[in-house]
C-alpha cells in the first residue's frame, strides 16, 4: 500500500508541473506566432483621415440594424469575459419562448422569409455564446432585407457574401462560414 501511495503522489506532482508549467509555456509560446500574439485579430480599416479600429474577428458582435448582417445570438450577450451557453434544454419552456421570439423578431425584419428557411444558427446561440460566423446560408437570406435598406442591388451584395465567405480548412474539414463582422465592414465599403 505504501508504494501505491509513493507512486500516485510522484504521478500527482509529475502531472501538476506538467500542465501547469511546461504545457502552459509551450501553448503561450505557439500563440506568440499568432496574429496579435494569440490576442486576437483586430479588425480595422484606413480611411483618408483615420485607421478605425472595430474590434475582435474571432469573437461575436451585436448587429441588429436592419442594413447589416445580423449575427447568431448570444447566451453571453457577446461578452468575451462571460463566454457560456444557456444551458438550457430544448424541451425548456423559456428557451423556447426565447427562440419563438428570435423567430418573430426575423421574420418580422425579413418579411420575405419563410419561417421553414430560416436557419437555426439565425435563432439559437452557440456553446460559447460569442460564434463570430454565420454559413453563407444564413447571410444569404438576409440579403433582400439589407438590398432594400441600403437601395443596393441584391447582386452586388451575394457576390460579396461569396468573396467574404471562408472556405473548409483544406477544403473538406468544417463548413463554410462567414465572419459577420468582416462581412459589415466590407458591405458599408462596398460602392
Amino acid at each position: 500500500m505504501k508504494t501505491n501511495i509513493l507512486q500516485g503522489t510522484i504521478l500527482t506532482l509529475c502531472c501538476i508541473f506538467f500542465f501547469c508549467g511546461v504545457y502552459t509555456v509551450a501553448v503561450w509560446g505557439i500563440a506568440q506566432f499568432s496574429p496579435n500574439s494569440g490576442k486576437g485579430e483586430i479588425v480595422s480599416y484606413k480611411t483618408p483621415k483615420d485607421i478605425l479600429k472595430y474590434g475582435y474577428a474571432n469573437v461575436g458582435q451585436s448587429f441588429t440594424a436592419d442594413k447589416y448582417f445580423w449575427s447568431r445570438p448570444s447566451a453571453a450577450n457577446y461578452k468575451a469575459d462571460a463566454s457560456a451557453g444557456s444551458n438550457k434544454g430544448p424541451s425548456n419552456p423559456d428557451y423556447l419562448k426565447q427562440v419563438q421570439a428570435t423567430i418573430d423578431t426575423f421574420m418580422l425584419h425579413n418579411p420575405s422569409v419563410k419561417k421553414s428557411e430560416i436557419p437555426a444558427e439565425m435563432v439559437t446561440a452557440s456553446g460559447s455564446g460569442l460564434d463570430p460566423h454565420i454559413s453563407p446560408g444564413a447571410a444569404m437570406i438576409q440579403v433582400a432585407r439589407i438590398a432594400k435598406v441600403r437601395n443596393v442591388d441584391k447582386n452586388k451584395i451575394i457576390a460579396l457574401v461569396n468573396e467574404c465567405a471562408e472556405k473548409p480548412l483544406l477544403g473538406m474539414f468544417g463548413p463554410s462560414k462567414v465572419n459577420v463582422l468582416k462581412l459589415n465592414i466590407a458591405l458599408d465599403n462596398l460602392r
